[in-house]
């Protein structure tokens, strides 16, 4: 796993929370020069306490978070994850564990409008990758 891929995910999920970095700086203490550096991955391995806090205020798995910062290596994560009840079937995706994304899109409140918006949005990406894919 790299940095940018930490900081991908991190300034995903503030924008599905729709928090600014103030107001995450709020809720977790950390401040908001360093979010940034998170998010343009210029900060070298954060801190677990760090990464604890935005876990719970995102409300995602910390454990993917500390593999994404490269303390959890693939297969440590797997005995953490093994010793985890599933919270959610997985069974239709490639991977055997919901990514960090998926997690913070299962815990974010859309109003109904929202979520006809999130559903026709994912429509569209489903065909536009099916017409890409006859394409080839």
């Amino acid at each position: 796993m790299t940095f940018n891929q930490l900081a991908d995910e991190l300034k995903q999920l503030r924008k599905i929370n729709g928090s600014s970095l103030r107001q995450v700086e709020e809720a977790t203490g950390i401040s908001n020069a360093y979010l940034s550096q998170l998010e343009h991955g210029d900060a070298v391995k954060p801190s677990p306490d760090k990464l604890a806090r935005l876990a719970d205020f995102y409300r995602v798995s910390y454990e993917q978070l500390m593999e994404l910062a490269g303390y959890l290596g693939q297969s440590m994560h797997s005995e953490v994850r093994a010793a985890r009840p599933k919270i959610v079937s997985t069974s239709r995706t490639k991977s055997s564990r919901t990514s960090v994304l998926r997690q913070a899109l299962l815990n974010t409140e859309l109003s109904a409008e929202e979520e006809a918006l999130v559903a026709d949005y994912i429509s569209f990406l489903k065909a536009k990758n099916k017409r890409s894919s006859r394409q080839f």
